[in-house]
């Protein structure tokens, strides 16, 4: 009767158009009075609030952040873009597999989806309309190939998952360059055979010296990768620390090297990091409230008790229910809730199939990659709607395709953990 509840009172407030993390703390208040009679244990409620923002770890979430903000207020997006676009712009959908190239650099260097729709979507989006691409292909492009930032490090869904299950982020970080690049070699088939069906033309070839020229102005930025990924596999210092070494490094490069941002803007940036940090602490705070409240009453067990008893310690089979419980929860809700509910419910049936909490990880950050472009309530969806101005059906029409790739990934995934598994293991 209590989970009847607190799902009809989540979604009416849902219906009335409250942000996500409204219902989730009313759904967890009102579950949390039924449970124990009343108001006088709501200390022990803020309790599990604060508990679930106390991780230290979750210090680097702030600090990626304020990185992606300086860097696309920055040139490092432009120099990125054009660097690809050097390349293979030329070649048949080289526009196409140039912006799905460019979200994955910029993603290795912000850690943040919106941050790239934004960046590298605003100059490649009218491009890519004036070469004859259309705009539903475009947008569902920009948003799903922004999504390879949430497996590319820096990742904040694997510094969640991290922090809820123990595991090394440094080691997730590392574990999901090779499923993000694997996507992005899918991405870029499926522009290729979809710039020849509808004959779009191709961009100049450009020259060699244009090439050079273009890897020496983007060196700058792609130094990002390198510190973060190197520093914390040198040994030089931690995934945290590397995120206050990513803003430190970005403040220099964009007001002292490239000075495409004045001291004056470091306001509004710090404004526009405080705010998306905001929101994403809240959701960590009242998804952990949440958590508590569901699992002290036994619904989740409920449900997912009779499931995982019938497959038994299958490691394919856990890992199989795994990616179809959290792509089904990131459809409706914010990924980063889904993790923190979803998470700690299925540690014991990962445990107990002996899976590497690694590889568990990496599946469970892909389906929040797929749920931030996936309808109904994909954030991308959303981002991009503001960005580019566009109904919401126009930014969705094109995303099916690129969901059913993602989907695919997953089922490599799946069945062939050595995908994700094979660069943690040349790290040790």
């Amino acid at each position: 009767m209590m989970a009847w509840i607190m799902f009809l009172v989540m979604l009416v407030l849902l219906l009335f158009g409250f942000p996500m993390m409204v219902p989730l703390i009313i759904g967890a208040v009102v579950g949390f009075v039924m449970m124990f009679d009343g108001f006088d244990r709501m200390d022990f409620f803020i309790q599990q609030m604060l508990a679930g923002i106390r991780p230290t770890a979750l210090i680097a979430v702030p600090m990626f952040i304020l990185a992606a903000d300086i860097m696309t207020r920055g040139q490092s997006a432009n120099r990125l873009v054009n660097m690809v676009m050097a390349f293979i712009g030329h070649i048949k959908g080289g526009l196409a597999v140039s912006t799905a190239a460019s979200c994955t650099l910029f993603g290795a260097v912000s850690g943040s989806t919106q941050a790239t729709v934004v960046a590298v979507g605003s100059p490649l989006r009218p491009r890519m309309l004036e070469s004859g691409y259309k705009d539903s292909f475009t947008l569902a492009l920009i948003i799903n190939a922004s999504d390879i930032a949430f497996l590319i490090p820096p990742s904040i869904g694997m510094i969640i998952y991290g922090v809820i299950t123990g595991t090394s982020i440094a080691e997730l970080f590392i574990a999901g360059i090779g499923p993000g690049l694997l996507i992005l070699l899918m991405f870029s088939a499926y522009c290729v055979v979809y710039a020849h069906i509808q004959k779009v033309p191709t961009e100049p070839k450009a020259s060699w010296n244009e090439r050079f020229s273009s890897v020496r102005k983007a060196l700058w930025p792609l130094g990002f990768p390198v510190i973060i990924v190197g520093g914390i596999y040198g040994g030089i210092f931690s995934p945290t620390e590397a995120a206050a070494i990513a803003v430190l490094y970005a403040l220099i490069l964009e007001i002292v090297i490239l000075r495409s941002v004045n001291v004056k803007e470091l306001w509004d940036i710090a404004l526009s990091t405080g705010l998306i940090t905001a929101v994403v602490f809240i959701l960590v705070a009242a998804g952990n409230a949440f958590t508590y409240t569901i699992s002290f009453a036994g619904i989740p067990q409920a449900i997912l008790d009779p499931v995982i008893a019938s497959i038994g310690d299958s490691p394919t089979m856990v890992l199989a229910l795994i990616a179809v419980s959290f792509f089904i929860g990131c459809m409706f809700v914010d990924p980063i809730v889904v993790i923190l509910i979803l998470t700690p419910l299925f540690k014991p049936a990962v445990e107990a199939s002996g899976l590497d909490p690694i590889h568990v990880g990496v599946i469970v950050t892909l389906q929040a990659a797929i749920g931030s472009a996936t309808p109904p309530f994909g954030c991308d969806i959303f981002t991009a709607m503001a960005i580019f101005r566009r109904p919401y059906f126009d930014v969705i029409r094109g995303t099916l395709p690129f969901i059913l790739i993602l989907l695919f990934a997953t089922l490599l995934l799946v069945m062939f953990p050595s995908l994700s598994l094979w660069l943690p293991s040349l790290a040790h």
